[in-house]
């Protein structure tokens, strides 16, 4: 992972437009090719990002670039859609890279665990047809929380939240990018579960395929909430 704090500007073209005017901030490129864009506040979330599959090209600027300060630019590229992120650093305050490893992966907490768990029984609340194939079915990124196959033989990645927000969403899109690539599974649909969806997640869910289903944790327990199970 390298981490460089600069004073840059950002600019994102594609399915939309964005621009993070002139500041310092930090940027995150990642070993699976993610670029990070964060500021000092917002908690966790970065400013803007590029997920992968991507790729991140570094580039002189030319003279115009120069005469207004700009010492390198980074262009970050999506191999799928075209979608692309433009950096324009204009000074480098800090810049290292770190080995990390292969990550364990999230412990999850009783109720997204009993959820899983839950879920891996009742494979009728995602929809009619379908079968367990394997919980915590192993990735080179982690484990994917379900996988299933319907009636045709397709094969489903389930990732199961408590509270679903866009990082889960992003973390499925990561697990569906990778299982595709296998010729046994593909094409791999997916589908995010969790008892809340933030209207945020949905949005991108459904930009990148992927169904959402609320869970009723108390109805898949047996106790009767009055809550719809799916929507």
């Amino acid at each position: 992972m390298r981490l460089v704090i600069a004073r840059c500007s950002v600019d994102y073209t594609g399915r939309l437009n964005a621009h993070l005017p002139l500041a310092t901030r930090l940027l995150v490129h990642k070993g699976d090719g993610s670029l990070l864009v964060h500021s000092d506040g917002g908690s966790y979330k970065p400013l803007n990002w590029m997920s992968p599959p991507c790729s991140l090209r570094v580039a002189e600027p030319d003279a115009d670039a120069q005469a207004d300060g700009v010492v390198e630019l980074w262009h970050v590229t999506h191999a799928k859609t075209g979608d692309a992120l433009v950096v324009r650093i204009h000074e480098v305050i800090h810049d290292s890279s770190h080995e990390l490893g292969v990550d364990p992966g999230l412990v999850k907490d009783g109720v997204e665990a009993d959820l899983q768990r839950l879920l891996a029984e009742q494979v009728d609340v995602i929809g009619e047809g379908l079968t367990l194939v394997r919980r915590e079915f192993p990735t080179a990124i982690g484990p994917v929380d379900l996988l299933l196959r319907d009636a045709a033989g397709g094969t489903i990645a389930v990732e199961v939240k408590r509270r679903g927000d866009i990082d889960g969403v992003e973390q499925l899109t990561r697990y569906l990018e990778l299982l595709g690539r296998d010729p046994h599974l593909a094409p791999v649909a997916g589908v995010f579960a969790a008892q809340e969806i933030k209207p945020q997640a949905r949005v991108l869910a459904a930009d990148r395929g992927i169904r959402c289903v609320t869970l009723d944790y108390d109805g898949m327990k047996g106790t009767a909430s009055g809550a719809p199970r799916l929507f």
